[in-house]
């Protein structure tokens, strides 16, 4: 192994209504709307994207929110859960603003670290750990001050079909260390500080159905354009099949589904979500990549109006 990712670059999700997405990881999360685009294969789809300040690699997680899309389920093939970090001394925080919201949390623990999970408002699976490493959020939104703001991902808990090659996968092809196990769980880390710790269950999980609230893609770090043509070829040395390198405007991708059933993406860090608009307003205005600026009238007028807003205590986030 030659290179190595550092870790989570963004985890893309479905998701049903828009606004309730927005509410839920703006609204409640405090999370930066950092870009508001479109689902390239589909322009009648939003394709909204939720991370720090500046939408760094390992703070991004992405939908494509479709108005009444039927619920998927959660199972093999999927990121099962995905992590948040948040600072030490802060999940008592975290756990009063959730409830605040009637969202239900449970406390449980995994390698000697302390969760809160719960769910967003489609039933995708959450939670947040408290560690030092990751760096402070700078970004401060209604009620949440930003020594108590989630920082990105923890990491992320992989639910497969096959566990022995998703951690095949892992180790041999991403170059995850494997640091820890017990009778549930396999716990890998990567060099960086943030996205970094993956957890596989050794059980073999029930293959899940794509839906609102669930996971369709996990996406590792590349550094720059020239190892993302690396990866590409390392991918392919151990038998997978990638697609070509497609251009995502904010980065270039490859994907590959590895034999547990996950679909994997490697994703450049560059260019960044300031490739198209000023970093200061950042997620105020669609996004259009050039081919679709004739039809922008008819993309906005196809798509239901959404804002950031801040939420009132009493506003529900039950999941629907």
């Amino acid at each position: 192994m030659t290179i190595q990712t550092a870790g989570i670059h963004h985890i893309t999700a479905f998701a049903g209504d828009p606004q309730a997405n927005v509410d839920f990881y703006a609204g409640v999360l405090g999370l930066r709307l950092v870009k508001k685009t479109i689902n390239f294969d589909a322009p009648d789809v939003y394709h909204l994207y939720f991370g720090d300040e500046n939408g760094s690699p390992g703070t991004i997680i992405t939908f494509f929110p479709t108005a009444g899309s039927p619920r998927g389920k959660i199972g093999g093939g999927q990121v099962g859960i995905t992590s948040y970090v948040i600072p030490p001394g802060t999940i008592g925080f975290w756990q009063d603003r959730l409830e605040q919201y009637n969202i239900e949390v449970t406390k449980t623990s995994r390698f000697n670290e302390e969760l809160l999970q719960f769910e967003d408002s489609e039933g995708l699976r959450l939670e947040l750990v408290e560690r030092e490493e990751g760096a402070a959020s700078t970004w401060v939104f209604e009620g949440i001050p930003a020594d108590k703001a989630i920082k990105g991902f923890g990491g992320a808990v992989l639910f497969s079909v096959n566990p022995q090659r998703t951690m095949d996968a892992l180790d041999k092809i991403l170059g995850f260390t494997k640091v820890d196990e017990d009778e549930e769980y396999v716990r890998f880390r990567s060099f960086g500080d943030i996205g970094n710790v993956v957890d596989v269950p050794v059980t073999r999980m029930p293959l899940g159905a794509g839906g609102a609230g669930t996971v369709h893609h996990i996406a590792w770090r590349a550094k720059d354009f020239a190892e993302h043509e690396l990866w590409r070829e390392a991918v392919q040395q151990y038998g997978y099949q990638p697609t070509p390198v497609r251009d995502r405007q904010y980065f270039n991708a490859i994907y590959f589904r590895e034999a547990g059933g996950i679909l994997f993406e490697i994703a450049t860090d560059p260019p960044g979500f300031a490739k198209d608009e000023p970093a200061e307003s950042l997620g105020q205005k669609l996004m259009l990549p050039e081919w679709f600026e004739p039809y922008r009238a008819q993309i906005e007028g196809n798509l239901q109006p959404i804002q950031v807003r801040a939420l009132e205590p009493s506003h529900s986030m039950l999941a629907r």
